[in-house]
C-alpha cells in the first residue's frame, strides 16, 4: 500500500520560514519523480515544485529564489523548505510521487500552511 505523509504545516507570520515533510512508503523511492503541489481556497490545485530522479529540481515562478525541495533517499523523505513566506503561500500543501513511465501517480493527504500576521 503506498503512503505519502506530509507534515510540518502550520501558522506562520509573514517572512518567516516552514519546512514540509513527506515520508514515503510502499514505494520504491528513486524510482519516484517527488513534487509539491498547494491548493488555496476557492483555487484550483497548482504545482509548486519538483524533484526528477536525476536530482533536477525545478519551481513555480512564484516561489523561485524562496521555496528548496530536496530529498532523503535514505529515509524516503522529501522536504520543502519555505523562506520568506506570503500570505499569497497560504493553502494546503501536497506531496505527489509519480513514475511517469507506469502511469503511476500517488498523492498524500496534504498539510496546511498559514501565512497570517
Amino acid at each position: 500500500q503506498v503512503q505519502l505523509v506530509e507534515s510540518g504545516g502550520g501558522l506562520v507570520q509573514p517572512g518567516g520560514s516552514l519546512t514540509l515533510s513527506c515520508e514515503a512508503s510502499g514505494i520504491i523511492f528513486g524510482f519516484y519523480a517527488m513534487g509539491w503541489y498547494r491548493q488555496a481556497p476557492g483555487k484550483q490545485r497548482e504545482w509548486v515544485a519538483s524533484l526528477s530522479t536525476l536530482g533536477m529540481t525545478n519551481y513555480a515562478d512564484s516561489v523561485k529564489g524562496r521555496f528548496t525541495i530536496s530529498r532523503d533517499s535514505g529515509k524516503d523523505i522529501v522536504y520543502l523548505a519555505m523562506n520568506n513566506l506570503k500570505p499569497e503561500d497560504t493553502a494546503v500543501y501536497y506531496c505527489n510521487a509519480k513514475r511517469a513511465s507506469l502511469n503511476m501517480n500517488y498523492w498524500g493527504q496534504g498539510t496546511q500552511v498559514t501565512v497570517s500576521s
